[in-house]
């Protein structure tokens, strides 16, 4: 490479280097403060959280009143005996809202969610469970398929859909279904705080929810989007999803979370972004068990969003921070502005970079057991984004998906493809 063109591709690297500390300063104060709201042995454990910030990136918060006596459906697709499932179905058990029903469905007559689902009826007799067994297929996405099985089952005017895997609060159905008294809101959905289960990986998992996907999502959040909705808690009125043409609409989808709130958006109805943080496990055992989960996130993100999937470049720290120190000393006989550019970017970006390690830890012992795997998350982050800039397939619960760009169909219902 010529002198000339070196020390431009060097500067470019230094704009890069740039752009990645002030996004790690902006993702490090759109991270809020977190507080406990309980400890229970009784749930293995867990602490409950609630995000508390008065910054401008704030989330939506409304009152629990109006909706307080409006029935919930709550949809559950299941899929194996998980770790855990029985610790986190129960918290769903245990609301506080006065109408409410539990719909927990599987595919398979011989699933082994099935003994922890009878297990939790047993446990909860006044609870309104209902368990559907249903091994019909309809399109390529097996979830969408179980939710398709299980819908005609759900007696409630809200419909709350949540992933197995996921604990709550008890004020958690009076909190999602609140926005909803507002005829603009079509859509609630929330954030959620990770927990690894069962060893190293699932720690080092446990860091791209809470270090890197929660924080990008509260700076896109605090930039004006709402093209989101996270499988975690997808809350709407059944009507909303009558007019979006019903789970069928979604049946060959990938991101079908993402593609529920989007159809609904195309409605003319709001997204909002609950305050309310509820709690998942990262379960996976292995290194290639938590790369094809964590690929196949950012394929998905690819699919929904390419611009948005380039932009990712500049979120992972370690690597640009690196960068960042091998341009101070390269770039020494450039210019005094150039070296004093790339310091402070090194600096700023290590500074942040703990802060936000800091603010998404919750607790003390957790920031320093965890500070060495900081590193080691970043640069593995920056690895699966490259390999996941290619690739037209993903693997989902043992099933293979394509990925593409949707070609949206409406002809009485809207199938995206992806």
């Amino acid at each position: 490479m010529a002198p000339h063109a070196l020390i431009a591709f060097q500067w470019l690297l230094l704009a890069g280097c740039i752009s990645a500390s002030i996004y790690t300063v902006t993702a490090a104060l759109a991270m809020p403060f977190f507080t406990a709201r309980h400890k229970s042995n009784h749930h293995g454990g867990r602490a409950f959280y609630r995000a508390h910030s008065r910054s401008p990136v704030d989330l939506a918060e409304r009152p629990a009143a109006p909706f307080a006596q409006v029935g919930v459906s709550v949809l559950k697709p299941l899929c194996g005996a998980e770790p855990r499932l029985y610790e986190n179905l129960r918290t769903f058990c245990e609301q506080r809202h006065q109408h409410f029903q539990l719909v927990l469905g599987v595919s398979s007559p011989h699933d082994p969610a099935i003994a922890v689902v009878r297990r939790l009826q047993a446990a909860y007799p006044k609870c309104d469970i209902e368990l559907a067994i249903d091994t019909r297929v309809h399109g390529s996405n097996l979830k969408v398929s179980n939710l398709i099985n299980m819908a005609a089952r759900a007696r409630h005017d809200v419909i709350v859909i949540a992933d197995s895997d996921i604990a709550v609060d008890s004020d958690y159905l009076d909190s999602v279904a609140a926005p909803l008294a507002d005829p603009n809101v079509g859509v609630v959905t929330c954030l959620y705080v990770a927990r690894g289960v069962g060893g190293f990986w699932p720690r080092v998992g446990a860091l791209f929810i809470n270090e890197w996907f929660a924080p990008s999502v509260r700076v896109a959040h605090a930039m004006g989007s709402r093209r989101f909705g996270f499988g975690a808690t997808l809350a709407l009125r059944r009507a909303t999803l009558e007019r979006i043409g019903g789970f069928e609409a979604l049946k060959n989808c990938l991101a079908d979370d993402y593609w529920l709130a989007e159809h609904v958006r195309e409605l003319g109805l709001q997204t909002v972004l609950s305050r309310v943080m509820v709690a998942t496990d990262v379960i996976e055992p292995t290194f290639a068990a938590l790369w094809q989960r964590e690929t196949r996130w950012l394929r998905t993100i690819r699919s929904v969003n390419p611009p948005g999937f380039v932009s990712l470049l500049i979120t992972f720290p370690t690597p640009w921070l690196m960068m960042s120190a091998w341009l101070t000393v390269s770039l020494a006989h450039a210019s005094v502005t150039a070296v004093a550019a790339s310091a402070s970017a090194t600096a700023v970006c290590v500074g942040a970079r703990l802060l936000l390690h800091l603010r998404a830890s919750r607790r003390a012992r957790t920031f320093w057991r965890d500070l060495p795997l900081v590193p080691l998350r970043d640069t593995l982050l920056a690895l699966q984004w490259l390999v996941s800039a290619f690739g037209s397939h993903v693997v989902w619960r043992g099933a293979r998906m394509q990925v593409r760009r949707p070609a949206a169909e409406r002809s009485g219902q809207l199938d995206s493809l992806t």
